[in-house]
């Protein structure tokens, strides 16, 4: 490729040429471009480094300082694969000694950064010939593009998709079940009424029991399925009210009240004055508030304790409930929201799917945080009123 010549390189030129005077306007001129490069270089929303030949980062904008955690003082001296030590097997190139295959050599690669915070980027990098105040020769200009937003709405979708086609067939077993049933139930009456149209005797009663005990478990498998349906369907949420989650909170804990006073477990509500309504689903919400305080419950020893707060900023109301119980192994905790997962012997898998579609519905997050043998912590966090306003004008 051609090297540019500019106004600038032709200047350079006859640099010996230039008297004391001149010599003072053209440092003055270069520093303004610098800075006017940097302002326009800071305005971009990707990354910019440039590196040399030992991965030295030489230069970095504002954007690459945010992604990576770079500070100022660093440029200069900080090595880019000593702070991300597995890019270089990533890109598959060399940490000192560049091979000449790799002097022109492009590079275009996804990655997943987990420090300061968990990000998806597209990295695009290719080679440099420029030779640096450090004296070395050649090295790179990377770009980083942010794309958590993306692989996060694809993650979103496609695991929306896997558990809407998991309820639908939930939803279909479950109807298709309820016809047999209906026919048992029809038949078990049918045997009632002959059973008493016959005269009384010891094997007539023995027999009538019988068909007693097989109605009420007739009955209790219609009442599951009902309540199978009523969980797995999908309900959008009636936004059309406000609601102020203490009341949900304290409606939810009155329900609870008797099994916590059984368990011996102390609650320790702290609530924020004044906290900010949110636009909600009262029944939604509440559904999520008894999941996750009977989960906590259940898995706090007797005598245990929960704490639950609240708490908000300009954009989110937050719930934390936190327990002292035995806490999620390393191994579960990707397993959580997981159709049918549960640790439990009793349990369906199906509460905190429950949970995180409802939260997604009503464009909030949830987030657990857990340690086996120490607890567990539960962030819910809710758009505020104000701020869903503003959201839909922006739309």
């Amino acid at each position: 490729m051609k090297k540019r010549t500019s106004a600038l390189d032709k200047i350079l030129g006859r640099l010996d040429d230039l008297d004391s005077v001149n010599l003072t306007n053209l440092v003055q001129r270069l520093a303004r471009e610098r800075r006017l490069l940097e302002t326009v270089f800071d305005t971009i929303q990707d990354g910019i480094l440039v590196l040399d030949q030992s991965g030295i980062i030489q230069y970095s904008n504002f954007t690459a300082n945010r992604l990576l955690g770079i500070r100022d003082h660093q440029i200069g001296s900080l090595t880019l694969w000593k702070l991300i030590p597995d890019l270089i097997q990533a890109l598959d190139i060399y940490y000192t000694d560049r091979m000449p295959d790799q002097q022109d050599r492009v590079i275009s690669q996804e990655l997943e950064l987990t420090y300061p915070e968990k990000r998806f980027v597209r990295l695009y990098m290719v080679p440099l010939d420029e030779t640096f105040s450090s004296g070395s020769e050649g090295g790179f200009a990377m770009v980083l593009s942010d794309i958590t937003e993306e692989k996060v709405s694809t993650q979103e979708m496609i695991e929306n998709e896997r558990v809407s086609s998991i309820m639908n067939l939930s939803a279909g077993v479950a109807h298709e079940l309820g016809n047999p049933l209906n026919s048992l139930n029809i038949h078990l009456q049918l045997m009632e009424r002959q059973l008493q149209k016959m005269k009384p005797s010891p094997d007539r009663d023995k027999l009538a029991a019988q068909v007693s005990i097989c109605k009420g478990e007739v009955d209790r498998l219609d009442h599951i399925i009902e309540h199978f349906l009523d969980a797995v369907r999908p309900q959008p949420p009636d936004l059309g009210g406000e609601l102020d989650i203490h009341e949900a909170l304290a409606e939810v804990l009155k329900v609870l009240e008797g099994e916590l006073q059984n368990r011996g477990i102390e609650i320790d509500v702290e609530v924020t004055p004044n906290l900010p309504s949110i636009i909600a689903d009262r029944n939604q919400i509440k559904q999520v508030l008894f999941n996750i305080i009977k989960n906590a419950m259940e898995a706090t020893p007797k005598g245990g304790r929960l704490e639950m707060r609240t708490t908000h900023d300009e954009e989110y109301v937050q719930m934390i409930v936190a327990d002292n119980g035995q806490g999620i192994s390393q191994d579960d905790m990707s397993k959580v929201f997981t159709p049918y997962f549960t640790t439990k012997s009793d349990g369906h898998g199906l509460g905190m799917m429950i949970v995180q579609r409802i939260m997604r519905d009503h464009g909030g997050q949830i987030r657990i945080d857990s340690r086996e043998g120490t607890g567990t912590t539960v962030s819910l966090r809710f758009p505020r009123k104000d701020r869903r306003a503003r959201l839909l004008e922006t739309d």
